[in-house]
């Protein structure tokens, strides 16, 4: 039997990624499965910048509004699931593609991880408590000091996810970064990694023009209504936190846009840093259609 191919389309936030994606998915009368960790929950809409209702009406997309903010998701759950829709997806279709800028649910995918070691509950709490007392600014400093590979990928401005680093470190007395490391997986498909990337003027420029765009769409109405939640994993992220912060009366409004651009910019530059690192991606501008398409029906990467 032939083998499928998965086209792996990666990049920054705000590069174009949705557009190629279904222009991709049209051309080879496919389907697209996300890899974003935020646009599987169903209440955020503008702040993760989800395709919008026309374009998912062009192309079927898996993993969007498939979760609420309320209910747990994390990387293993998404390979697992995700392995399974890509699998049956191969049945009808030779190409799949995979779109999204969440890193480490295209490495549990395609790659797997180690899994990782149950830390004592006493560590939890301590871990916990120290950041509940020393704020954020401290658990930031912590895992840099303790992981700067992992802090350098890391959503800087997401708890949840640096507290689960730092137990993991002082429990284990080792490095996070290195249980990402060592797994392999074997693929019953190809793939292709296309990664799109723009000069850094202009990514910005796209940045800041996007962030206009969410306000103008109604981020704000949307973060009051999830405000009550903010303390919920899923919010404790950039396009929400800057919001709430306004919200609780410690800036203003022109204040919290300012931030949200700047740690926007910030959070691309961690994913192109995290991409960078995978020599197997093969990088485009997204208005070099040709170029892409070439790369699609041409190589394969066997895993």
């Amino acid at each position: 039997m032939k083998r499928g191919k998965l086209i792996v389309l990666v990049g920054p936030t705000a590069v174009g990624k949705t557009i190629c994606a279904i222009r991709l998915a049209t051309h080879f009368r496919t389907e697209v499965v996300s890899a974003d960790s935020r646009q599987v929950f169903r209440e955020m809409v503008i702040g993760t910048a989800k395709p919008s209702s026309i374009e998912l009406d062009q192309v079927k997309h898996h993993f969007i509004d498939c979760r609420s903010i309320a209910e747990g998701y994390d990387a293993g759950t998404y390979a697992e699931e995700a392995r399974s829709v890509i699998d049956s997806l191969f049945s009808v279709h030779e190409r799949v593609i995979l779109c999204g800028g969440s890193g480490l649910y295209i490495k549990a995918l395609l790659e797997g991880f180690d899994e990782l070691p149950d830390v004592p509950e006493e560590v939890r709490t301590g871990v916990i408590a120290a950041y509940e007392q020393a704020g954020l600014s401290w658990l930031q400093e912590e895992v840099k000091r303790e992981d700067p590979a992992y802090f350098a990928i890391v959503d800087r401005k997401n708890p949840q996810r640096l507290m689960r680093a730092l137990e993991v470190i002082r429990y284990t007395r080792q490095p996070f970064s290195g249980f990402h490391k060592n797994a392999s997986r074997i693929l019953p498909f190809d793939v292709v990694k296309i990664g799109l990337n723009l000069d850094r003027e202009i990514l910005y420029q796209r940045i800041d023009q996007r962030v206009d765009d969410m306000i103008a769409q109604g981020l704000i109405d949307e973060a009051e209504r999830l405000f009550a939640h903010r303390h919920l994993p899923a919010l404790q992220t950039v396009g929400y936190q800057e919001i709430f912060g306004h919200l609780e009366g410690k800036y203003d409004r022109d204040e919290a846009i300012r931030l949200l651009k700047r740690n926007t910019r910030h959070y691309a530059k961690r994913q192109l840093t995290w991409f960078r690192k995978d020599s197997s991606i093969q990088w485009f501008s997204p208005e070099d259609w040709r170029g892409i398409l070439m790369a699609c029906e041409t190589v394969t990467s066997a895993q």
